[in-house]
């Protein structure tokens, strides 16, 4: 996840933190105590496989009761090179910048040459991703994985873009990547492939749902939609798709001239420079100023679905999900066949969002209509006796009607809807995951607001981050829940599996919770990756990455033999921090961002 520290939330919601305070003094804590709630927390229940003309996601056996972590934890001593348990190992696969084909251009340790070679070659900024088996194969998949971002210091050698051409190479790192792999003699490679390809910035797209064919999707200059960026986490459907989250897309546009400020723009974070990457100085597609492309920033913030198997469908952006700064997307089965997701909107006091199918999903897609783009988007109140309320996000609301014209404005701008609803605003959330039994959790990373400090508080506040947990009612699909808080990760401070900032989130079907981090860890360890068994209250570190990076993204073969995740941003960027995943010491290479394929020395099951 790229950060964005602005706050752009000024309603008078009611805070989280309030909502939390008064939460706690009654709550069961997780820590010492996980043990007595887990006997109703993962009593059973099941998610969604991820399905494509027979071929299963993960297997879901009923969950285990028993304890779920049997392997040595590993080491955070920090530094340059990775740590993982001794019954653990790992290969390095898809580093940024190798080839997409077998044979094709690599950056060899240094940086894209042009547009053309980096089409060619694996993104940068390693995310969210996805294992789609190849006829149910765990050793033959297709990746799908997200390239959130790619700083300029690192992809073009330069604070920022300088020419169309360094804007064409920074557009052509983002987006994602799917790409065929293999396991050939033991060793995980791509393979030459018709399915493998790139989407960048500048791929042809097409829109589904509310807002389709909608003025706000519009353009004086009358050009095609096409792009994706800031691509986080991500989802995927039991119908065999995969979802990439668009997030902090406010970065990539700027302002040539003064007076582009709208409160719409505002409210997403949109500024006269951005991030940096000065692409509205060279394309006026990301010029804010430029009357003829009014509208082009509505056509991002949105969740992208990708074929996986067929190289010729364009990405499908589903409106009806709403527009805001989506972290990923967790989908589940609800009660009637419904498919439900739940989403998080990455920024300090930002919202929790869900929405439900109309009908019955394998019922809608008998009929040629898609499960995502119909049905009620919801915005979650939390109340602070545990219980919760997910409010409509619809026109037929007086409040709403007050404001917007339409469904599809409210769609647009879910975040001014949530604000007049009253929705929670939360510290950052940010992955979320189902449970087999139907519990969901979401991460909260941290809320780092600067506060003024003083003689007696002479460091700002920045709070470790927390995971919470809820159950909806009517098996998903009702529009109340309880809540609880699952971990404070300041409460793990002083113990051998110390973590903070908790972004990267999984649960796996036998209820083990995959937590992975993105912040400054406690001393001078890496980020990282820690399990928690919430039948025994532990947590084990499983795995610890490289100086400066974020880890990051979660996939598993059908066996769960094999898993993958990724390093982001090792180093960040920088050569004499560490030059991952270089094998040689023959000068600094520029840091990598890659893929770590995961096994068990023994052959069991990854998290065992």
């Amino acid at each position: 996840m790229s950060v964005d520290n602005e706050i752009v939330n000024h309603s008078t919601n009611r805070p989280f933190e309030d909502v939390l305070r008064a939460r706690i003094s009654r709550r069961q804590v997780m820590m010492g105590t996980l043990a007595g709630a887990a006997a109703t927390f993962f009593a059973g229940g099941s998610i969604v496989d991820a399905a494509k003309g027979g071929q299963k996601g993960p297997n879901l056996p009923k969950p285990n009761t028993g304890p779920l972590l049997g392997f040595k934890p590993a080491l955070n001593p920090g530094g340059p090179n990775p740590t993982i348990s001794d019954d653990y190992q790992y290969q390095v696969l898809i580093p940024w910048g190798s080839p997409l084909q077998p044979g094709g251009p690599d950056i060899n340790g240094g940086r894209p040459a042009n547009e053309a070679d980096a089409l060619q070659q694996i993104g940068a900024g390693h995310d969210g991703m996805w294992f789609f088996p190849i006829n149910g194969s765990s050793e033959h998949g297709v990746l799908c994985i997200n390239h959130e971002f790619g700083r300029n210091n690192t992809v073009l050698g330069k604070s920022t873009s300088a020419s169309l051409d360094d804007v064409k190479i920074s557009q052509a790192v983002h987006g994602a990547s799917v790409v065929e792999i293999k396991k050939v003699d033991g060793t995980w490679e791509p393979v030459q492939s018709s399915l493998s390809r790139r989407i960048t910035a500048n791929t042809p797209v097409e829109f589904s749902g509310p807002v389709a064919g909608h003025p706000l999707l519009a353009t004086q200059a009358g050009n095609a939609p096409a792009g994706t960026v800031n691509n986080c986490a991500n989802g995927y459907t039991p119908w065999g798709t995969y979802l990439t989250c668009e997030e902090n897309f406010n970065g990539y546009f700027g302002a040539s001239a003064a007076g582009s400020s709208t409160p719409e723009r505002d409210r997403y974070g949109f500024s006269a420079t951005g991030f940096g990457y000065n692409w509205h100085g060279f394309d006026p597609r990301w010029d804010l100023s430029n009357a003829e492309y009014t509208n082009e920033e509505n056509r991002f913030g949105w969740v992208v679905e990708i074929d996986p198997f067929d190289p010729g469908a364009a990405p499908i952006k589903r409106t009806a999900l709403g527009r805001v700064k989506h972290e990923g997307i967790a989908l589940a089965e609800g009660q009637g066949g419904r498919m439900v997701g739940y989403m998080g909107d990455d920024q300090q006091f930002d919202y929790i969002y869900k929405f439900v199918s109309a009908s019955n999903w394998k019922s809608m897609r008998a009929r040629g209509k898609s499960p995502l783009d119909e049905g009620q988007l919801y915005v979650a109140r939390f109340n602070e006796d545990g219980s919760g309320d997910w409010l409509e996000l619809t026109i037929d609301n007086p409040v709403l009607a007050a404001r917007f014209d339409d469904q599809a404005e409210v769609l647009t701008f879910a975040r001014i809807a949530g604000d007049l609803l009253g929705a929670t605003p939360m510290d950052r959330p940010e992955w979320t995951s189902v449970a087999p039994n139907g519990d969901v959790y979401c991460t909260l990373t941290n809320n780092s607001r600067r506060r003024v400090a003083d003689a007696a508080n002479p460091q700002a506040p920045n709070p470790d981050g927390h995971i919470i947990k809820w159950r909806d009612s009517s098996n998903h699909v009702g529009t109340t829940f309880e809540w609880d808080i699952f971990v404070l990760a300041s409460d793990t401070r002083g113990t051998d599996h110390e973590f903070t900032d908790p972004d990267g989130l999984w649960a796996d079907a036998d209820g083990r919770v995959f937590i992975q981090t993105d912040g400054g860890q406690p001393g001078v360890a890496n980020n990282q990756m820690v399990i928690a068994d919430p039948n025994t209250g532990e947590f084990r570190r499983l795995f610890a990455g490289v100086t400066g990076d974020e880890i990051t993204g979660i996939t598993i073969t059908p066996d769960r033999r094999t898993l993958f995740i990724n390093t982001q941003h090792p180093g960040n960027g920088d050569p004499n921090a560490t030059n991952f995943p270089a094998e040689d010491s023959g000068g600094p290479q520029i840091p990598r961002d890659a893929t770590f394929v995961i096994t068990r020395r023994d052959g069991g099951i990854v998290g065992s």
